[in-house]
């Protein structure tokens, strides 16, 4: 079978439908994927978030639980390790391996396509990338129920945080409730992700992976849960106080609580006709209100029957994203926001992205489902969902109590 030539292969980019020029993604030609070729230099940075992981499906996905040759001494009395002694870490988070063993989804629970062998197939099929699905009321129906199991889910998760607690703990509770409520847990070798949440702490953006290492009073973390239940996926997270030492942070403080209104503010613009592009503008400018950066690495996505698709939602402003919203349409919108600057660097496990001056960074994520005069927030909130808005801690300022601002 022949392959497209130059004059009619079709970009790559997930919300680009013009035709490919001879640019091509340079870490594919070192994989040996001669195929990815894309319209312009912005195009490729704009899809980047989701175009790498297709790398992770060619490289060695072993590298991604197991630990390299390089290691430190386990303790002698716990058998504890740092799997990448050498990494120039860029905050004083450390991974703390030996990981535990995949946890097992029973068959009778429906699986998505890259739960055998870590590739999403039905992500990358031609005429998927650029295509938003818009959804019929079976559809919607299936993405309401997901959610509201996904909130479920997380509400559980985040019950259980308290210090001492170690992350794969976070990740045995998720794993179990998703099973009980006949779910698959999206993450769960999706790209060969090792594990069934992603927890990422302090100045991890996202994607950090569960293991050894306990909480600790003043951390702060982010749960990301994602179920695959009736053939769709329901996605959200958030970030939680450790302890009330992180309470009386103020910095940890404004950095969570900016990221939780950066979000709350983008939601309000969701409507019928409302330009993808635009969430982006009112994220960053409350974000710079707050003197905090928005990350520009990672965006929201499309979701549906497929973990990840189109549209993207970049969370920066002046991004060029094409495209608007339309009744029947569901996304993500997931800000992430850091105290210093935007940009990240990658753990050696391929999937932990860290702040790249060391400083604390927020999410949080809802899947939303356009309507005909507005949004649904799928993934809401309830009344009795754990954590919620902390006001900016008393401080001390020349012996009398001064409440902490932003500024």
């Amino acid at each position: 079978m022949a392959s497209e030539t130059a004059a009619t292969r079709k970009c790559m980019g997930d919300d680009c439908d013009n035709d490919a020029g001879s640019l091509q993604c340079p870490t594919c030609l070192k994989l040996g994927m001669k195929e990815s070729y894309f319209c312009s230099q912005d195009c490729f940075k704009r899809n980047w978030s989701t175009h790498k992981l297709l790398h992770k499906s060619q490289s060695n996905f072993l590298h991604n639980f197991i630990a390299p040759k390089v290691v430190s001494e386990p303790d002698p009395d716990t058998g504890l390790y740092n799997p990448f002694p050498t990494f120039p870490f860029t905050g004083p988070l450390r991974p703390v391996y030996p990981l535990s063993e995949r946890r097992k989804v029973p068959k009778s629970i429906q699986h998505p396509d890259y739960a055998h062998d870590g590739i999403a197939r039905s992500e990358r099929a031609y005429g998927v990338r650029n295509k938003i699905e818009i959804l019929d009321k079976k559809g919607q129906d299936g993405m309401r129920k997901v959610c509201r199991l996904a909130r479920e889910v997380l509400d559980i998760a985040a019950a259980a945080i308290k210090p001492g607690v170690t992350t794969d703990y976070i990740d045995e509770i998720v794993h179990k409730a998703c099973l009980e409520r006949d779910s698959y847990p999206s993450p769960l070798n999706y790209f060969h992700f090792p594990k069934s949440v992603c927890t990422s702490l302090n100045e991890i953006i996202c994607h950090g992976i569960p293991d050894q290492r306990p909480l600790v009073d003043g951390d702060i973390l982010n749960i990301d849960v994602t179920l695959y239940h009736g053939g769709y996926h329901g996605d959200l997270n958030e970030t939680y106080y450790v302890g009330e030492k992180a309470k009386n942070d103020p910095d940890s403080v404004r950095v969570v609580e900016t990221a939780r209104e950066c979000l709350d503010e983008a939601i309000k613009l969701v409507k019928p006709g409302a330009l993808f592009r635009n969430y982006g503008n009112v994220i960053e400018k409350h974000a710079k209100s707050r003197g905090c950066s928005v990350i520009k690495s990672y965006c929201g996505h499309g979701i549906n029957s497929l973990f990840h698709c189109a549209p993207n939602i970049p969370h920066y402003a002046k991004n060029k994203t094409v495209g608007e919203a339309k009744e029947g349409m569901c996304f993500t919108i997931e800000p992430m926001v850091a105290l210093g600057t935007h940009k990240d660097k990658t753990w050696p496990d391929e999937w932990t992205s860290a702040t790249l001056d060391g400083k604390r960074t927020a999410q949080f994520e809802h899947t939303l489902l356009v309507t005909a005069d507005g949004v649904e927030v799928l993934t809401a909130r309830t009344p009795n969902s754990p954590g919620g808005p902390v006001p900016m801690p008393v401080v001390a300022v020349d012996g009398e109590k001064k409440e902490e601002t932003s500024q």
